[in-house]
């Protein structure tokens, strides 16, 4: 039996993948009482205009291309107006302060008395999203000013937002789904990727932009002493500047381009690898090293974003410092040096994702969010 219905606004979504989409579909899968109608960005042509994943009904707006995203507040509020008036819906949620987050705020302004809650899952700097923002600075902020509640998937989120004249809010971080993420069997992969048994594995999961850092890992790979490959899954516009600066420094034959894989695939990836690594220059939360500690694996980051909820450094995970080769290199040398340590940081970073971040209670802390409204 339905309880409640929400209407949900949100740049992407399934079968996209990113982090925002993914927490949208294990939270909303999760609470099969409540109906759950999206609307969203057209942007592949390949795209159904309706359907239904799990428990999401999926409204699609635009023509099929990446442009449909700019149109989402004006096209998208056409469509929730024909929907409000159809199902009377109890709240509104926004992914994101972004094209979302512009369509919440019209839908906001045309029903003031409905309840509208922003999540934040931002992954750039707050300096690059006013940035590209730019003219439209006036508007962005009455996203938080005019939000009734917002979730931030992490304290600097959380920070950002009361900044920008949020009222209220609260943290729930993204979650990890702990069954399909722990130890699983690689099979043949070490064979098929051609990498000989005494060579260290390095794993990084990004979309390959500047923010993520992908550069300096490579460079790092210099100042290594030992062995290894260094695996790099994610496709994005800076590849072939990666793979050109690889081969610059005479590393190409020790780094792995993998490309863009399927979300199911990863589980494989993870449990390959002997290290997990993203020198990021800015991040959300990041729900890959969350995946990564859930796979048994050590994890090494930078101290910047979200990133500091849950690596404790020298207890969940090791910080090298943000831009740094050298400083990544040692932190890996660090690890591998000391078995010990390696097994006790994959150990507290295992028993933190099973106390804290199961998709499990961060929906109930979702669900809860939604009855207050």
């Amino acid at each position: 039996m339905i309880t409640k219905k929400v209407l949900i606004f949100s740049t992407a979504y399934l079968p996209l993948v990113g982090g925002a989409e993914i927490a949208v579909d294990e939270i909303t899968k999760r609470l099969p009482n409540w109906q759950f109608d999206l609307i969203t960005a057209k942007i592949q042509s390949d795209l159904k205009k309706e359907e239904k994943i799990n428990n999401v009904n999926i409204y699609r707006i635009g023509f099929g291309m990446n442009i449909d995203k700019y149109f989402l507040p004006f096209l998208g509020l056409w469509k929730a107006k024909q929907l409000e008036k159809k199902n009377k819906y109890n709240l509104t949620w926004s992914i994101m302060a972004s094209y979302g987050g512009f369509l919440g705020l019209r839908f906001k302004k045309k029903y003031p008395n409905k309840k509208w809650l922003l999540t934040l899952q931002e992954g750039d700097s707050p300096e690059y999203i006013l940035k590209r923002v730019g003219i439209f600075k006036k508007w962005f902020y009455q996203i938080f000013e005019k939000a009734d509640y917002i979730q931030a998937i992490s304290l600097f989120l959380y920070n950002w937002a009361m900044d920008n004249g949020a009222k209220k809010g609260e943290i729930v971080p993204n979650g990890v789904d702990i069954d399909k993420f722990k130890k699983v069997n690689s099979g043949d992969l070490r064979k098929k990727l051609n990498i000989k048994e005494k060579e260290k594995i390095i794993l990084t999961v990004s979309r390959l932009v500047k923010k993520n850092g992908i550069n300096d890992l490579i460079k790092a790979g210099q100042y290594l002493d030992f062995p290894f490959k260094i695996l790099i899954i994610g496709k994005g516009p800076d590849e072939k500047e990666l793979k050109r600066l690889a081969k610059k420094l005479g590393l190409q034959d020790k780094i792995i381009f993998i490309g863009h894989i399927k979300y199911g695939e990863l589980p494989k990836y993870y449990a390959l690898a002997d290290v997990f690594v993203r020198s990021s220059l800015s991040e959300g939360l990041g729900n890959v090293f969350l995946e990564a500690m859930t796979a048994g694996l050590a994890i090494i980051g930078t101290k910047v974003g979200g990133i500091s909820d849950f690596l404790k450094d020298g207890e969940t995970g090791l910080f090298c410092k943000i831009r740094n080769p050298k400083s990544i290199a040692q932190k890996i040398k660090e690890i591998f040096d000391n078995p010990s340590l390696r097994k006790n940081l994959a150990k507290n970073g295992l028993e933190l994702v099973k106390e804290k971040y199961s998709w499990d209670k961060i929906s109930l802390k979702m669900e809860k969010i939604f009855k207050k409204l």
